[in-house]
């Protein structure tokens, strides 16, 4: 009969047991792919003075203001339209539109700025794209110079971390730039 010390025992044991484990692997380097269903465009219908095309994937929530809100349930986002007739204050509107997204330096990144300009439609405006961990991403204005003048901003419903909603920002801000390029303002009505 063949005896084992108590050490040896314990070693085999070990081993025997080390032996039943699967090897680790390195998992491969990923990152979090996130798809959104491709945008169907749709007119606004409300009677308003002022109509453009929106992502279908959006519901229209209509506000006490002259202006609805576009909600996305999936992305837990709103854009926040608001619009004002001009009546002698094109100056202090412009620099409310300017300044709303400055108030947002202390968290930004940088806030780059695009110019749109369709003398056509006579629609005139600014998107400010805030890069950062603010609380809002996107931010724009649009005017006829003479008439018209709308602001848009868009919230999510979570913490800001920018780097984590970036896909659902890219998303929304094509949306805004077809809201853009769709706008047309309601035209005077002539006796």
């Amino acid at each position: 009969m063949i005896r084992f010390s108590p050490l040896v025992l314990l070693v085999l044991v070990f081993c025997a047991l080390g032996a039943c484990e699967k090897a680790l692997q390195p998992k491969p380097k990923a990152g979090l792919r996130l798809t959104y269903p491709e945008p169907q465009y749709v007119p606004l219908t409300q009677k308003l003075p002022f109509r453009f095309e929106y992502n279908n994937q959006a519901s229209v929530q209509p506000t006490l203001k002259t202006a609805p809100n576009l909600f996305y349930p999936k992305l837990k986002a709103t854009l926040y339209l608001s619009y004002r007739p001009i009546q002698n204050n094109l100056n202090g509107l412009l620099s409310d539109a300017y300044t709303l997204p400055s108030k947002h330096l202390r968290k930004a990144d940088e806030i780059p700025e695009r110019l749109f300009v369709n003398p056509d439609k006579k629609v005139y405006g600014t998107l400010f794209k805030i890069v950062g961990d603010a609380a809002s991403q996107l931010q724009f204005f649009l005017t006829d110079s003479t008439r018209h003048f709308m602001v848009g901003a868009l919230y999510f419903y979570a913490k800001p971390n920018y780097d984590s909603i970036l896909p659902a920002i890219d998303y929304i801000e094509k949306d805004v730039i077809r809201l853009i390029e769709t706008l047309e303002w309601e035209q005077a009505s002539t006796p």
